[in-house]
Order: C-alpha cells, then structure tokens, then sequence
C-alpha cells in the first residue's frame, strides 16, 4: 500500500510540476508561432510592394500551411516554418548546459522548437517528391518566453545569451529575415558529375513526365550546420 501511495504521489507531483511545466511552454511556443504567421504575411505584402515596380515576375508569396505550418515563396525559394507540438530537453552534451541561466534552474532547459526548412520553390511546383530541403534554423522558446537560435546566420541570440531577453516581433522579424537573406544566397550547386552519371530507365521516364529527377541545393555536398 505504501508503495503504491508513493506511485501515486508520484504521478501527482509529475502532472501538477513537470507536465504543467510542458503545457505552458507549448503555450509559449504556440503564441509565438500564431505571431511569427502573422509577421510572414506582413513581410510578404511589404516586399511584394517594394519590388512590384522592378519586376512584375518576381513575387513574394505567404500560404497558411495549418495550424502549425507556415510557408513563404520568395522567388525560387521556399520556407517553411514549422512548429512541433512536442516540448523538448537538450542532451547532456549541449553547450546550453553551460548556460548560467539554465545552471540556477533546470526548468528553464525545457524549450518548444520552431524550425525552419529551405526548399526549392520547382520541387513543390513539379512535385518532385524525392528533392531535399535543409534545416537552415531552429527556434528554441522556454516556459519564460526566453529564447535562443541555432541556425545558418542567426548570431543575434545565441546559447550564451539565452536567458537575457524575451522573444518579441522585433526579434521574430530578424530571424525571418536572416533566414531569408541565407536562402536567398544558398545557391543551387551543380552536383558532382559522378552523383548523376547513371540514370535509371524509370528515372528517365518519371524526369520526362514529371521532371522528378532529384535535385537539391547541395545534393551530392556533404551540409554542416556550421557551413556559413
């Protein structure tokens, strides 16, 4: 009986103290998210209005994705963000743990996670079901809306500086637009000759039905997250 009272006051002090924890920080993370759709409609109409004059086939283009996807068309670009619906912990072997702000109080690691992909805007439009896109950013938001960024140019607020500062719009609206920046000049590299120098009867036939042939932006390149 005793054991199974500790069970129990167990489970009762993991519901009322860790899972209460998590709720409030997809909370977080979900508002953050309905503000940062919003911030990407806002940037496509300012962009769209800027260059409408130069030229007219260059477009900026926002899609609702659903409730927890949201996609922007930039030229020949793609991003999407996405926020996962789960809370997370970080490894023992992050450098976060060196963080003080996470050292004085555990709950404080406990982070929701936006990411952020890069695309080609042809392997949604050819339906090209087999491209790559890349990881180019990753926002982590903690039960105090503090915040950090791991990603392709996202040096404004970094690990070392978590726990000094709430994410705002001012802070959303910097990382869209460094990870746009990196998109943009991410080039579509020619792969290496020896990648794509067998190409099978079905590949062939799909690439003259479809033009499905794999292709990415460093297809064949090996693609660190350091790779700046």
């Amino acid at each position: 009986m005793e054991t199974e009272l500790c069970s129990r006051e167990g489970i009762i002090k993991m519901l009322t103290e860790k899972s209460a924890l998590k709720q409030q920080i997809f909370d977080n993370t979900n508002n953050i998210f309905q503000e940062l759709k919003d911030l990407l409609q806002e940037l496509s109409a300012e962009i769209n209005e800027a260059i409408d004059e130069c030229d007219k086939r260059i477009k900026v283009e926002y899609v609702d994705r659903g409730k927890f996807e949201a996609q922007i068309q930039v030229a020949g670009d793609v991003l999407i963000f996405s926020m996962h619906t789960n809370v997370f912990e970080f490894n023992r072997e992050h450098i976060i743990w060196q963080n003080s702000y996470v050292q004085n109080d555990k709950s404080n690691s406990y982070c929701g996670i936006i990411n952020i992909y890069n695309f080609l805007a042809d392997s949604f439009k050819y339906k090209r079901s087999s491209d790559e896109g890349y990881l180019i950013g990753r926002i982590f938001i903690n039960r105090e809306n503090q915040y950090f960024v791991e990603g392709k140019r996202q040096i404004s607020m970094k690990h070392n500086s978590f726990g000094s500062k709430i994410i705002d719009r001012e802070a959303l609206m910097n990382i869209i637009e460094t990870a746009v920046s990196y998109a943009l000049e991410f080039d579509l590299l020619v792969p290496p000759y020896d990648i794509v120098k067998i190409v099978s009867v079905d590949q062939m036939n799909t690439k003259i039905e479809n033009s499905k042939l794999q292709t990415g932006k460093r297809l064949g390149y090996k693609f660190n997250s350091n790779d700046i």
